[in-house]
């Protein structure tokens, strides 16, 4: 919380101790609704509903916007069944269906019974949309326009349809049978006369999103194209709803923080952290945490299989962890980078052999570095400070150690580079190939790369 916030807050607070109502509601007034939100989120469960009900009515709808979901059933709660019906009359519909996924099965049926048939009718038909879909979040609220419509018919028609829409300056050209032929900015009608024709400054070529698309490539457009609202079209292109820029950047914030989770081998969750329960974070750490810790039985397989050798030369043990960490090291790096560049759209499948080809020079030249800087270090605490170099001897463990480094760094690059690639393929989230499985996987490759250099050149 800023400064200023914190300054208001104080002052806020202080008026509501002295039932100074007056002077609130004008403070609250002036305030941005994610402000109000954030201040009301300090406060105590029963000066909230006291405090909703001072604001304007439009505003009032803004800041339930911004609550998180335990403190908009709290004032549904505490709502009449007027104020409710109140509340809801200024929600836009996409607003109201995520109200009623939010809130437990109880309050969603009162929410239900205090809408009109209609509402009923588009939530319903809304809710029925896979999660993961542009149906999903979009609203159903837009300006729609007929293309024989002159200018002064269309700004008319804004007026009169604007209040209850998410955005007016976007506006869609359907047909008779809500087909959409095109789009029209405010820009281009308030720039133009009266009585030019839609049909005349309407773009046909539009950029749309089909109800089953999935969301997360669906709000990509938005990046892509610099857009503020996405038209979504059934399968016989019905003009159906749209998306808008806020609820796109809700979908990229929910995808980056389950990436994220994904990342590091933890299962996604919807709650926050402070509100996800201690069973909910063990439920969801614990699977992948089992999945690791079977994975890496296999490291301790291969060292025992070796345990013989290693006793000839019992030096190499301590360079294992070296080696396990910068490959996995190496690996997360490159499996970050490519996941991320799938995310945004730069590479697809059928670059995986441009990516493996970049990365492999990439290996090359880093294995080598790391290698001889490796060569450099042994060497110098060996002869100069240990005074210990046994020419024959040295020189075979060092090499052993040397190679193995250049080959996992390469491996890992490879590695890192094209499960993400191969996962996005076969219709599996990257992000499951990040860090933790790609450490797993190399720390086996790895000493097998090791004790197979070392069985050659010392052992």
């Amino acid at each position: 919380m800023d400064e200023r916030i914190f300054e208001l807050e104080e002052q806020i607070f202080k008026l509501i101790e002295n039932r100074q109502f007056v002077e609130l509601k004008e403070i609250l007034s002036e305030m941005q609704p994610a402000d109000i939100a954030e201040i009301f989120e300090e406060a105590k469960d029963k000066e909230i509903p006291v405090l909703f009900r001072i604001l304007p009515k439009e505003l009032a709808a803004e800041v339930f916007v911004e609550f998180d979901s335990d403190k908009q059933e709290l004032l549904v709660n505490a709502f009449s069944d007027n104020e409710l019906r109140e509340v809801l009359d200024e929600l836009f519909m996409d607003d109201t269906v995520d109200l009623i996924e939010e809130m437990p099965a109880s309050v969603a049926k009162r929410i239900l019974r205090h809408t009109d048939a209609n509402t009923r009718r588009m939530i319903n038909q809304l809710l029925a949309y896979p999660d993961d879909s542009a149906g999903s979040i979009m609203t159903t609220e837009y300006i729609d326009l007929k293309k024989n419509m002159t200018v002064d018919e269309a700004l008319d028609r804004i007026r009169n349809k604007g209040i209850d829409t998410e955005t007016i300056y976007t506006c869609y050209v359907i047909d008779s049978r809500r087909n959409l032929l095109g789009t029209v900015s405010l820009r281009d009608l308030l720039l133009n006369k009266k009585d030019c024709i839609v049909k005349d400054l309407m773009d046909e070529n539009v950029i749309y999103a089909n109800t089953l698309d999935d969301k997360g490539e669906v709000v990509s457009l938005f990046d892509r194209y610099d857009m503020l609202a996405l038209p979504v079209v059934d399968k016989e292109r019905r003009l159906v709803g749209l998306i808008t820029v806020d609820d796109a950047i809700d979908v990229m914030q929910e995808e980056a923080s389950e990436d994220i989770e994904k990342m590091a081998a933890i299962l996604p969750s919807e709650r926050t952290y402070l509100k996800t329960g201690v069973f909910e974070t063990f439920r969801s750490r614990i699977p992948w945490l089992l999945f690791l810790m079977i994975s890496a039985t296999f490291t301790g397989a291969i060292i025992s299989s070796f345990e013989a050798r290693l006793a000839q030369c019992i030096a190499l043990v301590a360079f294992i962890p070296m080696l396990m960490g910068t490959g996995g090291n190496a690996g997360s790096q490159t499996s970050v980078s490519v996941i991320r560049a799938l995310s945004l759209g730069d590479i697809e499948f059928k670059d995986i052999f441009k990516v493996i080809w970049k990365e492999l020079r990439v290996a090359v030249i880093i294995g080598i570095i790391l290698g001889v800087i490796n060569f450099i270090k042994l060497y110098l605490v060996d002869f100069l400070w240990l005074h210990t170099f046994d020419t024959g001897v040295e020189l075979a463990q060092m090499a052993t150690i040397c190679l193995t480094l250049i080959f996992v760094i390469i491996v890992a690059k490879m590695l890192g580079a094209v499960l993400p690639i191969v996962a996005k393929k076969l219709g599996l989230d990257p992000a499951v190939m990040a860090s933790p499985l790609v450490t797993t996987i190399l720390d086996a490759v790895s000493l097998l790369i090791y004790f197979g250099i070392a069985a050659i050149l010392v052992l």
